[in-house]
Order: C-alpha cells, then sequence, then structure tokens
C-alpha cells in the first residue's frame, strides 16, 4: 500500500531539508514518489511539522536494575503524579507495556537500554520484549569484571584476547553495543575503595581506570563496533569532577568515545557552597574534542529513582535517599544500585543541577555531538522531555523557571546569561539524526528514500511541552500507530546488535572461567538460547567483520 503524507513541513537535518512537501510510504519504508501511481492512503498534513521518529540514546527501561527500581518503587507513578509529571498514578504505568506506549504517543520509534549485565542480559531481553511499537537494543557492561580485569593486570592487556571478549559478550548478549560504568570502581568498591579517580589503580589487579577505558576503546575499535564506547566516568555527582571529565576527554587520544549523562560531571568547586557550575569549562573540552559525542542526562524537579551499575557512587548517595529505603547489590565485577531521590526547586544544589544541564545543551558548539538524554530515569523520567524541549527552545520559559530558583543557585550559574534558543531543526538532530548516526543504524532518524518509514507529525505550537507531549500522527515502520496523542495500534518492534567474530578459543576460555569460579556455564546467560520471537533481532554490520 502506497501512502502519502501531503504538504507537511519536512524537518530532516541529515539531508538539509526544512521545507514544505510530500512523503511518501511503501512496504515499511520510505520511497521516491511513484510515477502515474496514485496513493492508496493520504494524510492530508498541510501546516504540520514531519519529523523522523525519535530515538533516545541512553534510557534506562529494561534488566536488573530496572527491575528492583520498579519492586522498591511501585508508588513511583503515584509520587510523581502528584508532583505534576504526567504519568499515570497506578503501578502499570512504571512498567513494560507503558514504557512502549508512552513513547510512541510522543513521536518516538526507537530507545536504547544501556546497561545490560552480561549474565542477567536474558533477563534484560525478555523485558524488551515486552515493550509494544518501539524498536530497542542494549549495551552491555565490560570493565569491572574479573575477566576483562584480569587480561588487563598490571597494565600489560592482553589485546587480542580482550578484543575477542568483547566480542563474545556482545554476540552473546545480543548487543549493539559496549558500556564502561565508573571503570575498575566497582571492583574497587569490593575493597573498601568509596572514592576512585582516572589514574587510581584497582586493588589485585594493578590496572588503572585509564588503562581499562583505554583498551575497551581499543578492542571496540579494533572490531570495526559502529557505536563507540559508551563511557560513564569516574566521580559522578562530586563538586569539582569537571576535572575528571575534562581529563577523561584528554585521555581519549583521539579516538571514538561516547561520555554517558554529562550533566553529572558538570559540576565546579567554586562559590561559599563550594559547589558550582562547570559547564563552561566542560563544554570548552567537549567543543574541542570532536572524537568525542555525549548524551547529557537533564535533571527536572519531582520524584524518580535513581538506578545505576556504579555501585561505589550509589552506596554513597544512599545517604540522600527519599523515601528512606534502597538496595545495594555487589556481584562479580556489576553492581546495581537503587536509590530513590526528590529533585526540589528549593534545593541549592538541585536548582544548579537543573540549570547546569540546560547551559551543556546551549552551549554546544556542534549539536550533533551532544544528544538529548535525562538519564531516564536518573535525572527525570522521560515523560518529562516535552518540558525540557521547550526550556531549551524558549529563553521566556527558561527565564520563568530561573525566577522560582534560589538566588544562591542562580548566582553560580550562567544560564540567565544564555538567550540561545534551539530551532526545530537543531532539536530534530540532538533527538533523531545525531542519535542514529552515533549508534550506526543508518536506516533512521532522517527521511530520506529508503529509510524506514519511522515518522512522527506535529502541530507546531509556541507551547512545545504541549506540540511534543503528543503526536498527531507517528508511523512505525509503515505503520500508524498513534493519532491525536493516543495509540490507535499496537505493533511489535525489533531488537538491533552486532556480530564481530571472534577466535573461538575464547569459548573455551571463558568457559573454563565460569566453571572454575561459579560453577556455571557461559550458555545458561546466552540470549540466542532464551528468546525466540519471530524476526525479534537485527543485525548491524560491524567494518571490520
Amino acid at each position: 500500500m502506497l501512502i502519502q503524507l501531503k504538504g507537511g513541513r519536512i524537518i530532516d537535518p541529515a539531508n538539509d531539508r526544512d521545507a514544505v512537501g510530500d512523503l511518501y510510504v511503501e512496504n515499511g519504508r520510505i520511497v521516491e514518489k511513484p510515477e502515474g501511481r496514485e496513493p492508496d492512503e493520504v494524510h492530508d498534513v498541510s501546516g504540520k511539522i514531519v519529523m523522523a521518529g525519535a530515538i533516545d540514546v541512553h534510557s534506562h527501561i529494561a534488566g536488573t536494575n530496572v527491575t528492583l527500581g520498579r519492586q522498591l518503587m511501585p508508588e513511583l507513578p503515584l509520587l510523581a503524579a502528584e508532583g505534576g509529571q504526567p504519568i499515570l498514578p497506578s503501578p502499570a504505568a512504571w512498567g513494560s507495556y507503558a514504557t512502549g506506549i508512552r513513547y510512541a504517543e510522543m513521536g518516538y520509534t526507537t530507545v536504547i537500554e544501556p546497561a545490560m549485565i552480561p549474565t542477567h542480559a536474558i533477563e534484560a531481553h525478555a523485558e524488551l520484549a515486552a515493550i509494544p511499537i518501539i524498536d530497542v537494543a542494549g549495551l552491555v557492561i565490560l570493565g569491572n569484571d574479573d575477566y576483562s580485569l584480569g587480561l588487563l593486570r598490571g597494565g600489560n592487556a592482553k589485546s587480542d584476547e580482550l578484543k575477542d571478549y568483547v566480542a563474545w559478550t556482545l554476540s552473546h548478549s545480543k548487543a549493539l553495543g559496549l558500556k564502561v560504568i565508573n571503570a575498575g570502581g566497582s571492583e574497587a568498591f569490593k575493597f573498601n575503595a568509596r572514592k576512585f579517580g582516572l589514574d587510581d589503580e584497582v586493588p589485585e589487579y594493578g590496572v588503572t581506570s585509564r588503562g581499562i577505558v583505554e583498551a575497551m576503546q581499543q578492542a571496540v575499535e579494533d572490531l570495526g563496533v559502529p557505536h563507540p564506547p559508551h563511557v560513564h566516568c569516574n566521580n559522578l555527582g562530586i563538586a569539582g569532577n569537571v576535572e575528571t571529565a575534562v581529563a577523561t576527554l584528554e585521555a581519549t587520544q583521539g579516538r571514538p568515545i561516547h561520555f554517558a549523562h554529562v550533566q553529572f560531571y558538570g559540576y565546579g568547586d567554586e562559590g561559599e557552597k563550594g559547589f558550582s557550575s562547570g559547564a563552561p569549562r566542560l563544554m570548552e573540552a567537549v567543543n574541542k574534542h570532536r572524537n568525542a559525542t555525549v548524551d547529557v542526562g537533564q535533571v527536572m524537579f519531582g520524584q524518580t529513582v535513581t538506578i545505576s551499575g556504579d555501585v561505589l557512587r550509589q552506596f554513597d548517595g544512599r545517604r540522600a535517599a527519599n523515601p528512606k529505603k534502597w538496595i545495594i547489590s555487589q556481584g562479580e565485577g556489576n553492581g546495581t544500585g537503587v536509590v530513590p531521590y526528590n529533585y526540589k526547586k528549593k534545593s541549592f544544589v538541585n536548582a544548579l543541577q537543573w540549570a547546569i544541564g540546560l547551559e551543556i545543551f546551549l552551549l554546544a558548539e556542534d549539536p550533533w555531538r551532544v544528544l538529548f538524554s535525562t538519564d531516564h530515569p536518573n535525572g527525570a523520567l522521560f515523560v518529562r522531555y516535552p518540558e525540557i524541549f521547550h526550556l531549551l527552545m524558549d529563553k521566556d520559559e527558561r527565564a520563568r523557571w530561573l525566577d522560582g530558583l534560589p538566588e544562591a543557585s542562580r548566582a553560580v550559574s550562567n544560564l540567565a546569561g544564555i538567550s540561545r534558543e534551539l530551532t526545530l531543526s537543531e532539536l530534530a538532530v540532538i533527538t533523531r539524526a545525531a542519535p542514529a548516526k552515533l549508534l550506526g543504524l543508518t536506516d533512521r532518524g532522517h527521511l530520506a528514500p529508503g529509510a524506514v518509514a519511522d515518522i512522527a507529525v506535529y502541530t507546531e505550537q509556541k507551547n512545545k511541552t504541549k506540540m511534543f507531549s503528543a503526536a498527531d500522527l507517528v508511523f512505525k515502520s509503515g505503520n500508524l500507530v498513534v493519532r491525536k496523542g493516543n495509540v490507535v495500534r499496537v505493533t511489535w518492534g525489533r531488537c538491533y546488535h552486532v556480530e564481530p567474530g571472534f577466535d573461538s578459543q575464547i569459548e573455551k576460555r571463558v568457559s573454563a572461567f565460569y566453571d572454575r569460579y561459579f560453577g556455571a556455564d557461559p550458555s545458561w546467560f546466552d540470549v540466542s538460547n532464551a528468546i525466540h520471537r519471530p524476526d525479534r533481532f537485527a543485525t548491524i554490520p560491524c567494518s571490520k567483520s
């Protein structure tokens, strides 16, 4: 069936297009205008904005941390709704099915789960498979596990075996890329470390955080995995940690790297309270290092729950738990920390965190390298995205929010002096085109012929919160799934992953390691043995496969 979207303003920055025109869809793909054929279905979108479906590069929507978060905080939807957040006050709104529905209603069609534990990947994929409509992918965690650290012991990396181990792990867990969380920090936590910097050594292993990140960069580069290592730096959330972020950027040596939720590393230590905005310092470095991309991790006020594999940081953060309950679980190399948190407008620190995230977005010289995220749910629930779009696109809205924040926070922030407003095209870059490019998903994030027909249509409004909260139309792979902000058809998406080649000897070595230390066989954790939905998985090619 040939579908025509007629007369909309098509905003497609990947193809340098911002003009009124038509789109044609057939067999789930965008096609050229067919000659001599009339469309079977026409949607008049005159006066409306047409974009590719949005892509979330970093959102915790499945896996051990998320499951524990739901179990610890079943009341989260109720508390969020009381705080004015647009989420239904029922536990169902905090689950997998509701996740896909709400993302689709906002015009999102692809979402990346950024922290799968290798031995828990089956659970993560089972949850991902329960999310309707949207396509998904997962990033698998390495860098604190004993097998990797053993190969890096004493700074003498067994690079070929590490490369094979990374490839085997990516394949075994059906992941799209690699996540490194506070490299070496969780292992050091087992030895009672409570701080862990870039050049600190992991006890017993004698390798630094810097050395771990560099080795993982090299392995991913050698394998040709499209998405570079997705790195959660040391010293998250600590005053003065902007210097850690800058030092980590300097350590990349020009290799591709992606830094997660950098708002949580944008902190200076100036002022009477020893806490200030480090956004200008951070963005000077990000703008300079063109090999690096970042997502922001914007904070919004209200109740949420923080979930992270950075158990060292979460253990410290438990003191601020609100409500007063938390979970810390330290497993083999990969821990879990779940700590509820309520960001408050009257809090000096929270208000400054909110301002720092916006500063980072607005100080970016290249929007293709500074991507949108709230690190859902850590900075804010993903249902808050439209409010943030409004803040980024309307300086008067920012000023209105700023007026209600503590004077002490405004005094050490730079936000009031920034007049920039993001355009619709820039918003399409940070939420569509740039994430697709970064992830190697070449058939989405744009509207050229051949792209998958993931399309979102909006009515342009000055109030961007209302505009982006409910799309007029959403097409997923050519199927109309949302009309007037409501899901009208439930479909099931695919899961994208890579399959880099590796020497088969690594399977024997890993099997012997698992048998010796855990009395388990790695095949028990192989995702391909557990998820059997037809056409569920799709492979993204590696450049060196």
